[in-house]
């Protein structure tokens, strides 16, 4: 059975209250920080950082945020979990015990000639 994470389901991200658990409560507080670790953001993409979601984030700064707030990756995003699916047959299609791909063979075409 495929599993494939709920559509409706968001990630969540979680820098805002691990900052805060650190005693930051303004995003600037992630600035000089973030310069220590060697990753030059601006304050508007800070401000991003903390208070959205980001939809794509580089390795480097996400590596500096888990050393900064000294926490995993896996406090940073949670992920929403896997919902097992059941495939859906179309009616009147084989059951999903026949023959495997690899051991079905191709039928030779008979090609019909129209008569002259």
């Amino acid at each position: 059975m495929p599993k494939t994470p709920a559509p409706d389901a968001p990630i969540t991200w979680n820098l805002r209250p691990l900052m805060a658990a650190a005693g930051m409560f303004q995003t600037t507080d992630l600035i000089e920080p973030l310069l220590a670790q060697g990753v030059h953001l601006s304050r508007e993409q800070v401000f991003r950082l903390v208070t959205k979601t980001p939809e794509r984030l580089n390795v480097e700064v996400f590596a500096a945020l888990c050393r900064i707030l000294e926490c995993t990756p896996n406090d940073l995003i949670k992920i929403p979990k896997v919902q097992t699916e059941r495939p859906r047959r179309a009616a009147g299609a084989p059951d999903a015990s026949g023959p495997a791909i690899g051991d079905l063979r191709p039928i030779r075409a008979k090609l019909h000639r129209p008569h002259e």
